[in-house]
């Protein structure tokens, strides 16, 4: 059964760096988009970033536009996020997923099919 497990969350404060990793078993995921999503308290789930199975295609919330980068190593079966520039807006569980759909681009949640169990994230200022 397929798996996704995230690491490298923590505390950091307002301008520092961190970055997530998504760790894929079970399954290769061929031909799908990889994501990361994140949830602040109260609020709903919010598309961050995507990268399309050959690393050629992104996509970032424009929140995160020129400060997080996707990238995915498919023969580890990882997707990462590098996270600059952190602000205190960034706080909250990140999420990565898998597209329900081959080969195609949502940011919509629905659209997912696999989560991993989330990793926090908190940016103090």
């Amino acid at each position: 059964q397929a798996q996704l497990v995230e690491s490298g969350g923590g505390l950091v404060q307002a301008g520092d760096s961190l970055r997530l990793s998504c760790a894929a078993s079970g399954r290769t995921f061929r031909g799908y988009y990889r994501a990361w999503f994140r949830q602040a308290p109260g609020k709903e789930r919010d598309f961050v970033a995507a990268i399309s199975w050959g690393g050629s295609t992104v996509y970032y919330a424009d929140a995160v536009k020129g400060r997080f980068t996707i990238t995915r190593d498919n023969y580890k079966n990882t997707v990462d996020l590098q996270m600059n520039s952190l602000r205190p807006g960034d706080t909250g569980i990140y999420y990565c997923a898998v597209d329900t759909t081959i080969g195609t681009f949502t940011e919509a949640p629905s659209g997912y099919e696999y989560w991993g169990q989330g990793t926090q994230v908190t940016v103090s200022s």
